[in-house]
């Protein structure tokens, strides 16, 4: 938690001005019961109506004085803690965006965004608290401790048994309360999690009939998070009836003591009232600071969980070294094996690809070649071996070279909400409308892109929803053309594409000028035709390489994957 506070640095001076004027307004506040007083016992049995407009006067001041000074505190706390928030987020979000794959397949994206969201507002809450509560709470009550003893001192002894009473109860409760708030916070974020999943694979959930089974499960979760909340609440609501038990014997207490100095002229009318005054104070504070205690203990375990993300290293350490002379991709007796697994996704591959070479990739499901390309961006790091691009091995680069040259087209179509034109010029900032219309005349979506009645700047809905699965690979492909990447993968980004449609984008790859190395992932043979090289991948292994003709001589995994869709396309 400690190393977060680096980031309320800049705000050094809200965190000084807020809880100062909170104090200001906390001092003019112990003079309210003392001006009471003096009316009471000077200004009404006088009939001095000049003194008790003058008395009347300071108190609408103090009053006013005490609502800006209270707004003035309020400013500063919340610019310091959004400010804090603000910055915290964004320290946070550059730290996740350098994770590896590995990095975030370990944390999870539902973690971070709980991280990002709740409990980074759960904090900037408790800062916001602590600036405006942490110092003024325990002045007012010391205040008016010390102000109760200059009134009476033996009315001062009756506070100084009640205050003593009400802290205690305030720390046991707090105590016993505290950590079942944190088991609270775990058990929200079990629910939000799998709110969060529900929401997301609602298609699938239909689609599967499975919805009774996950409403049983949400109200598994629920029911052990209000029993949860119940118990904590149980507890934390005795905080004010033993508060005001303690407060209200106090105040009879001090009525009947005070009634009897009164009466033996010991003690004023309107020094009693400024006393009953000072204890109600005394409560209000003491309950203040309870609920500023249990906000700051969640900030704190919130704070500790965003600190648990920031330690993390990045895996993706960048290098130094750029392209040098070389084939443009080589593979020398890689392997991956990913964190707490303990078989290798792919073992002791080995081959190279030239400039303007096409590089097949198939292979049933699982059978790591998604994982081998994965190597090529750095996504993850090869545990044996080495991959270097263009003569330089991938570790020692600069990453963000590294990735300028490589253009990714992935499994599933990813587009963000916006135009088409903002979603390609992710590609490149600087490209041009004719580089725009030439990716995506490449990419076989110039023309439903010209149908739309805004062309380049038609918008495209969260995930590009209002585009069919074809549109939306065809889309992602011009994306990454629109880089002129010097190494192009696409990952089995086809699949929704109908044969005619999928010979045409071929077709046009191999046409580009300045051809990129083009990796190609596919479970169509037929789509592998051409390629000057097909790596045949099985259980993370390459059990076969070489073009169409010679695998069909010497692989028979290869065979029997084309035999048996050969059989099915001519069937059509």
């Amino acid at each position: 938690m400690k190393r977060l506070f680096i980031y309320l640095k800049e705000y050094r001076r809200e965190c000084v001005l807020g809880p100062l004027f909170k104090l200001f307004e906390a001092a003019l506040e112990l003079f309210v019961p003392m001006i009471m007083a003096s009316i009471i016992d000077r200004g009404i049995p006088s009939g001095d109506r000049g003194y008790l407009a003058r008395m009347c006067l300071i108190l609408i001041l103090l009053g006013a004085v005490g609502l800006l000074a209270s707004v003035t505190a309020q400013y500063f706390a919340a610019r310091a803690a959004t400010g804090f928030a603000a910055r915290l987020r964004r320290v946070l979000y550059i730290h996740i965006q350098g994770f590896s794959y590995g990095e975030m397949d370990r944390m999870g994206t539902a973690t971070m965004i709980t991280r990002m969201t709740s409990d980074i507002n759960q904090v900037q809450s408790g800062v916001n608290l602590t600036l405006r509560l942490l110092l003024r709470s325990p002045f007012v009550v010391l205040g008016a401790f010390v102000m109760a003893l200059l009134l009476d001192v033996q009315a001062g002894m009756i506070f100084a048994v009640v205050i003593p009473l009400l802290a205690l109860v305030v720390f046991l409760i707090m105590r016993f309360c505290v950590p079942l708030y944190r088991r609270v916070q775990e058990h929200l974020d079990r629910v939000l999690g799998i709110t969060r999943e529900n929401l997301t694979g609602i298609r699938v959930l239909r689609a599967f009939r499975r919805e009774s089974n996950e409403i049983q499960e949400f109200d598994s979760e629920n029911r052990d998070l209000t029993t949860m909340q119940l118990r904590v609440g149980r507890v934390s609501a005795l905080l004010n009836p033993l508060t005001y038990v303690i407060v209200n014997l106090g105040l009879v207490v001090l009525l009947y003591t005070g009634a009897l100095r009164v009466d033996a002229g010991i003690l004023t009318q309107g020094v009693l009232v400024a006393l009953v005054n000072y204890l109600s104070q005394i409560l209000v504070e003491l309950i203040k600071f309870a609920n500023m205690i249990v906000a700051v203990n969640k900030a704190v375990a919130s704070g500790k969980r965003i600190a648990s993300v920031l330690e993390v290293p990045s895996g993706l350490s960048s290098g130094q070294k750029h392209a040098a002379d070389g084939p443009a991709v080589k593979f020398d007796r890689v392997s991956l094996t990913y964190k707490n697994s303990g078989e290798p996704a792919i073992r002791d591959i080995s081959f190279q690809a030239e400039a303007g070479q096409t590089i097949g990739i198939i292979g049933g499901t699982g059978a790591g070649k998604t994982s081998l390309i994965r190597l090529i961006p750095r996504f993850y790091d090869a545990t044996e071996g080495c991959v270097s691009v263009f003569g330089t091995d991938v570790k020692e680069y600069d990453l963000q070279e590294l990735r300028s040259l490589v253009g990714i087209v992935p499994q599933k179509a990813v587009l963000f909400q916006g135009t088409i034109r903002e979603n390609l010029l992710w590609g490149r900032e600087d490209a041009s409308e004719e580089d725009l219309w030439e990716a995506l005349r490449i990419a076989q979506a110039e023309v439903f892109v010209q149908e739309k009645e805004d062309g380049l700047d038609a918008l495209v809905e969260q995930g590009g929803k209002n585009f069919s699965g074809g549109q939306r690979q065809r889309l992602t492909i011009a994306r990454a053309l629109v880089r002129r990447p010097r190494i192009l993968i696409l990952d089995d980004s086809a699949s929704a594409l109908d044969f005619a449609t999928d010979a045409a984008l071929r077709s046009a790859l191999r046409k580009m000028p300045d051809s990129p190395v083009i990796f190609l992932i596919s479970q169509r043979t037929s789509s592998l035709l051409h390629a000057d090289l097909i790596l045949v991948m099985e259980d993370g292994v390459v059990v076969g390489q070489g073009t169409h003709e010679e695998l069909l001589k010497t692989c028979e995994v290869y065979r029997e994957i084309y035999e048996s869709q050969f059989r099915k396309e001519g069937a059509k």
